[in-house]
């Protein structure tokens, strides 16, 4: 399933997409959860979009800087959700982190 709040993840399917077609699937385990970690970490293993439930706004900032886009405010079972990308029908949504005073993402945790 498509994670609420990215950053805690155990671990990122990462796929492989050419010519709209997924050839690979690999699921990475999580490196840990350090601001400015899984941005370098994930670009390291050519991945250049982010879908997710929700993310920090800093820590979209941090993938925008390192030249990944992310799409938030998804949910879902991962393998359709990267089918529907492919295709054209996901519509992101609203992120349900927000950060605000330094809390949590809405308890999702």
């Amino acid at each position: 399933m498509v994670s609420e709040h990215f950053g805690h993840c155990g671990e990122y399917a990462i796929f492989d997409v050419e010519d709209s077609i997924i050839y690979r699937r690999d699921d990475l385990p999580s490196p840990g959860h350090e601001p400015g970690r899984l941005p370098v970490f994930l670009a390291g293993h050519g991945v250049n979009l982010i879908i997710a439930g929700g993310m920090g706004p800093r820590a979209v900032d941090i993938f925008h800087e390192n030249g990944i886009e992310v799409l938030l405010g998804i949910s879902g079972n991962v393998d359709y959700v990267a089918q529907d990308y492919i295709a054209g029908r996901l519509s992101p949504g609203e992120s349900s982190c927000h950060h605000e005073d330094g809390g949590e993402c809405d308890g999702a945790h």
